[in-house]
């Protein structure tokens, strides 16, 4: 197989570990994996170009709409992040999931229901973790976390299952390989010379190469708050959210080689560049990690070793993270199946290499190469410093040293994930442009072809030097997008004028913070469906993409079950453990229309909540966050105030509410560890009964002031008492 030596690592493997799983699969795969000659008249319906998720469900779906499809993949491993390593899935509202990519997760279910996929863990020991409906013989049962070995098994079997060609380690020629006439693309052209022609073209990686050789607009980094009146637009210092900000410890952290000498030069991994000003535009691009599969099974497991050029003295930056209270590094060693993790970036300083891959977006793949292999590098480092540097506390040194990398995962590339969290890239200026503001439904959104759920997530972007003299970072964000939102169409086709037969479903038409939530794998899997959707009809009608009716789109995609938009009375139901916010007799405040300061992040982990999720404050005591819930009673005279949480043990045994009403303010503090009521019941937590006037806003505000645990906000009631 034809390898460019300067091609990035990640896409650069063998395929022995196939073997493993099924012969016939591999032979399939192996005759697929290398290069395959068209005849030179050869011209597909679609060609796919990318081997992500999207890529792979953008293929089926042109398959199962009767075209020829040809999967060009510059990866020889398909999948991307989805058998990259990121087995605990985001999903968000799971009930938005549907077509090909709920298919997916269904087969993992499937998988999993097999004892023989149980070789280190019992299914039993590891319980019912993220599973939709249970019954084993229901077509809707699904499961949300799974192996990466495991992940790509199954997307192989489904192209497999439609005879779907794919062309592996196949990079785009981005300097004179597309080809065009009268705006549409004629062909694509490959470094090795091969050249595949077609009538659709559908951009599925997570750097938009070939939308940007088309010559579409493109743009990458961070809109200004002018641009599109988004409040959580550009820079964002002064922003702070829980665990991955350095105001969550004890003790702020020196810069400065010498601590409290400028003169001295700044730490490794620390910018000396000012942040800039809040809300402008930059290119800075959040930051980038590999999602480690990681075990402590003794018969799994490598230890840690030392890397290549390993040098101590770039992670002092660590040490003193270490030294002024963190603790916390195992928080996001998700289980995963068989006793492994998927492991993400967690606190001030982890696996996020901050402020490294501003110029991955557009680099070239030399460049782009040295990026990858310096994350590596530095994340592989970063395990071995808390593995083995003296100045790492005994207890994390000791938990560290019980894990290590899975044995039985990336078997052909030293146990490593082969593909780097590219949590953004460039991002299509196209037809229509999603922002925050159609996500948070403060403005509508047409033509729906799919839905996403997710906070708005973006990672820090930068780690720079405060005023006052101390390390911060800056750029995470958890904001809530208030239930599930719609897609435009409109978000995946380039403007007429560019191209009329290219579609995006990865790098969509988006804001730098509405990517921050619809860059979540089973969304890129619904509009990789989505997008083939569109090119099928524009071929069966011979017109541009941008001319197919959206009533013919809505049609077919309805008829493959996906979802469009919300389903009646759905927004009381984010998951199978939510409560009904409809079913609370009086008025009632959800979390989602509080005023939060900044602070507070969405979550939907632990069951028994109403409407969407709710809001907790990450445990932080780095400052004072308040939740105010206020409304307009109809009428004047008592009430008795309620107040609803999902309950856990890790929460705030007193957590402070003030209710303000007619006669001052009474404080009340409560146990959040205690659950509300019966589980199967409607039952609020009862404060008391005071007295409201309806000329002023009835307000309950729920803070963590001298918080012992997680605060959780819900939902606040207000229910009328009749008086005699």
């Amino acid at each position: 197989m034809h390898t460019p030596l300067h091609l990035p690592t990640r896409l650069r493997h063998g395929w022995h570990r196939f073997g493993c799983w099924q012969i016939g699969l591999a032979c399939l795969l192996l005759a697929n994996a290398s290069h395959f000659a068209f005849a030179d008249d050869t011209k597909h319906d679609v060609v796919v170009y990318g081997g992500t998720a999207a890529a792979v469900t953008a293929a089926i779906q042109s398959a199962d709409m009767g075209q020829s499809v040809v999967m060009v993949s510059p990866d020889v491993h398909l999948g991307g992040l989805t058998s990259g390593g990121l087995g605990w899935t985001d999903t968000g509202n799971k009930n938005v999931i549907g077509g090909l990519a709920k298919n997916f997760y269904h087969r993992v279910y499937k998988h999993y229901r097999d004892d023989a996929s149980w070789n280190f863990q019992t299914r039993a020991s590891y319980g019912n973790r993220a599973q939709g409906h249970r019954a084993s013989d229901d077509d809707d049962a699904t499961m949300w976390v799974f192996e990466p070995h495991v992940a790509e098994m199954i997307l192989e079997e489904m192209l497999a299952e439609r005879d779907i060609t794919v062309i592996r380690d196949a990079w785009l020629n981005r300097e004179n390989g597309v080809t065009t006439s009268d705006g549409r693309i004629q062909s694509i052209r490959t470094l090795d010379g091969q050249t595949f022609a077609g009538r659709m073209f559908i951009d599925a990686t997570y750097e938009g190469d070939l939308i940007a050789a088309a010559g579409v607009s493109t743009t990458f980094g961070r809109e200004g708050i002018a641009d599109y009146n988004e409040p959580h637009a550009g820079v964002q210092t002064g922003v702070l959210h829980h665990s991955h900000h350095f105001d969550v410890l004890p003790r702020r952290v020196d810069p400065y080689i010498v601590p409290g000498d400028p003169s001295s030069g700044v730490l490794p991994l620390v910018s000396p560049d000012p942040p800039g000003e809040f809300g402008s535009a930059d290119h800075r691009v959040q930051a980038y990690c590999f999602r480690t599969c990681m075990t402590n099974h003794e018969a799994n497991r490598i230890p840690w070793k030392k890397p290549e050029g390993y040098d101590p003295a770039t992670y002092e930056i660590m040490a003193r993270t270490f030294e002024a209270g963190w603790r916390n590094v195992f928080n996001k060693f998700d289980p995963l199946p068989n006793f492994k993790t998927d492991t993400n970036n967690h606190g001030p300083v982890s696996f996020d290499n901050i402020g490294a891959n501003y110029d991955y977006p557009e680099a070239s793949y030399e460049r782009r190469k040295e990026i990858i292999e310096q994350h590596e590098r530095y994340q592989r480092g970063l395990l071995y410093f808390i593995a083995t540097d003296p100045r790492v506390p005994k207890e994390v040194q000791d938990e560290i040293n019980r894990w290590g990398l899975a044995a039985d995962e990336f078997t052909d590339n030293d146990h490593w994930p082969h593909q780097i969290y590219v949590r953004e890239a460039r991002r299509m200026v196209g037809q229509f442009v999603m922002t925050e503001n159609h996500l948070r439904k403060d403005l509508p959104t047409p033509e729906s072809v799919g839905m996403g759920s997710y906070s708005i997530d973006s990672h820090n972007t930068q780690r720079y030097i405060t005023p006052e003299g101390y390390v911060q970072n800056e750029g995470d964000l958890g904001v809530s997008t208030r239930g599930p939102y719609m897609i435009a169409m409109g978000s995946l086709l380039p403007k007429k004028d560019q191209c009329e037969n290219l579609l995006s479903p990865v790098c969509v038409s988006a804001t730098h913070a509405a990517f921050g939530s619809i860059r979540m794998e089973p969304v890129f899997m619904i509009l990789g469906q989505s997008a083939a959707t569109i090119a099928a009809l524009a071929n069966e009608s011979d017109v541009a993409v941008q001319e197919v009716p959206y009533e013919t789109v809505r049609k077919r995609l309805l008829d493959d079950k996906q979802i469009l938009e919300a389903p009646a009375g759905s927004t009381t139901t984010q998951h199978a453990n939510a409560r009904n916010l409809k079913s609370i007799a009086g008025i009632t405040v959800d979390d989602a229309q509080a005023k939060r300061s900044s602070g507070w992040s969405q979550s939907h982990a632990t069951g028994d909540f109403y409407g969407w999720g709710y809001h907790h404050d990450g445990n932080a005591r780095d400052v004072v966050k308040t939740a105010t819930f206020q409304t307009n009673l109809p009428k004047s005279g008592a009430y008795e105030v309620r107040v609803s949480y999902p309950a856990s043990d890790n929460r705030s045994k007193q957590t402070r509410i003030d209710i303000e009403h007619s006669e001052g303010t009474t404080t009340h503090r409560i146990d959040q560890t205690k659950p509300v009521g019966d589980k199967k019941a409607n039952s609020l937590l009862l404060l008391g009964t005071y007295r409201f006037d309806k000329n002023q806003p009835a307000k309950v505000v729920i803070s963590n002031e001298d918080a012992n645990g997680y605060v959780v906000i819900d939902v606040v009631n207000w229910q009328p008492v009749s008086e005699q």
